[in-house]
């Protein structure tokens, strides 16, 4: 590479790691121009910096050939398989079994653009735009995503993102979430996926006060002060964190929500490529 290197191109190190991972050249048909790792390079510097597709810097590969491995290769779930297994790499370098056995569900919803799409108005956060709803294992890598209008509750969006989980995670047994999932979510899940499902509440959440005058008899049940770490909850948290480092992800501006959760597969790989490539401890 002749070019100086920006914040976010691959180490050798990290390149080692994902080289045997990629699709390989075909033997016909036109040669490759570009190197794969020049390519990923791009998209990397795309989803980190926030820019369109067509303000790629000049001294990486045109963007309408990065742009073009990006669409194909979630056409063909090169992307969605990559992410897989480095996922089972890293949780086993974690001395964990390659698949988990408890998760943890949320969503978070993100403002659209005028690039068009699904979207609608989450009232609760007073967003319009749409849902990235995240199943995560306990170490925060993503398992699965599905993007969906704001407007559609946790409860509802949750069957949208665990209805194509049968048989794919079989030691699967437990999930943890808010209480935006409180309903007969828990049963249906018991019923059709065999999981349990934790609501995981505030530790006063169940307290109740009144405003009362400052001489009156006291009332007012206090609220404990400070800052409490909720079990599990903070997991899928700090995974919404790791995405928010890219700064292309800072809203979605993608037409198709495909894309939008391909992104997410993305960003994490880079993630996890970071992970693998450093030295074992």
């Amino acid at each position: 590479m002749t070019r100086a290197a920006y914040p976010n191109d691959l180490t050798d190190a990290e390149w080692n790691v994902l080289f045997p991972l990629l699709p390989q050249a075909s033997p016909i048909g036109r040669p490759r121009k570009w190197s794969l790792r020049e390519i990923l390079d791009g998209i990397f510097y795309v989803l980190r910096g926030g820019i369109a597709w067509r303000s790629m810097p000049h001294d990486l590969p045109p963007w309408q050939t990065i742009y073009h491995y990006h669409c194909l290769w979630r056409l063909r779930g090169v992307w969605e398989a990559l992410h897989t297994v480095l996922r089972e790499l890293v949780r086993q370098r974690e001395g964990r079994a390659a698949t988990p056995s408890a998760a943890i569900i949320d969503s978070q919803s993100v403002k659209t653009t005028e690039a068009g799409g699904p979207r609608g108005y989450d009232g609760g956060k007073k967003v319009s735009g749409r849902k990235r709803h995240l199943l995560v294992d306990t170490l925060g890598l993503v398992m699965a995503i599905k993007v969906h209008e704001a407007d559609i509750q946790d409860r509802t969006g949750a069957v949208l993102l665990l209805r194509d989980l049968p048989n794919v995670f079989p030691r699967m047994g437990h999930v943890w979430a808010d209480a935006g999932y409180t309903g007969k979510l828990a049963s249906d899940i018991k019923t059709y996926l065999g999981w349990t499902l934790e609501i995981v509440k505030h530790p006063w959440s169940g307290w109740q006060g009144t405003w009362a005058p400052k001489d009156a008899p006291p009332r007012v049940v206090e609220v404990p002060k400070g800052f409490v770490v909720l079990k599990r909850r903070w997991v899928v948290e700090r995974t919404f964190a790791w995405l928010g480092k890219s700064r292309r992800m800072a809203k979605d501006y993608e037409a198709l929500v495909e894309t939008a959760e391909n992104l997410v597969y993305e960003v994490m790989i880079r993630l996890m490529v970071r992970r693998l490539a450093k030295p074992s401890p």
